[in-house]
C-alpha cells in the first residue's frame, strides 16, 4: 500500500486535524462536563433558537442518527429537550435554562481555545483556514452531475 497517497488525502488530513483540535477543546471544556461535539450542538441551538431535528442535523452537517446519539447525553442531563411543533409530527430541539447556564459557563473556555488557535496560526491564516473549510464543505456537499 502506498502511504504517500494517504498522506495527500483530504479526508485523512481533515480527520487527523479534527481529532487534534477536538482534543484541545475537550481538554479545555472538561470542567463543564461538556465535550466539543456537545458544545457545537448547544451553540447551534442557543444561537438559532429551537430547531427541528432535520434542521439541526442540516446546520451541523450531521446525519439524524448521529445527531440523535449526540443529543442523548444532553437530554439525559437536562440541557436540551424536545417539544412538539405546530405539526405534531415535527419535534423541535431547544436548549433548557440549565443548558443555557452550562453553555454560558463553557463559553469562556471555548473562547480560550479559539484564541489559542488563532494566535498559533496567526490571525490571517486562522481566518483563511475558516474560509477554506467553508469552501471544502460546499465542495463536498455539491451535487455533481454526470455528463450525458
Amino acid at each position: 500500500m502506498d502511504i504517500e497517497a494517504f498522506s495527500n488525502c483530504t479526508c485523512f488530513n481533515l480527520r487527523k486535524a479534527t481529532r487534534a483540535v477536538t482534543q484541545m477543546y475537550d481538554d479545555a471544556l472538561k470542567p463543564t462536563g461538556l465535550r466539543a461535539t456537545q458544545m457545537s450542538v448547544l451553540a447551534m441551538i442557543a444561537g438559532r433558537g429551537p430547531l427541528t431535528m432535520t434542521g439541526l442535523a442540516d446546520q451541523l452537517v450531521m446525519d439524524r442518527t448521529t445527531l440523535t446519539r449526540n443529543l442523548k447525553p444532553l437530554m439525559a442531563n437536562g440541557l436540551v429537550n424536545t417539544v412538539a411543533g405546530p405539526d405534531k409530527r415535527q419535534k423541535f430541539v431547544r436548549i433548557t435554562e440549565s443548558g443555557q447556564q452550562r453553555f454560558d459557563e463553557a463559553r469562556p473556555l471555548w473562547s480560550g481555545v479559539q484564541n489559542q488557535l488563532a494566535d498559533a496560526l496567526g490571525y490571517g491564516r486562522w481566518t483563511g483556514l475558516l474560509g477554506h473549510l467553508d469552501l471544502a464543505i460546499e465542495a463536498a456537499q455539491a451535487k455533481t452531475t454526470e455528463p450525458d
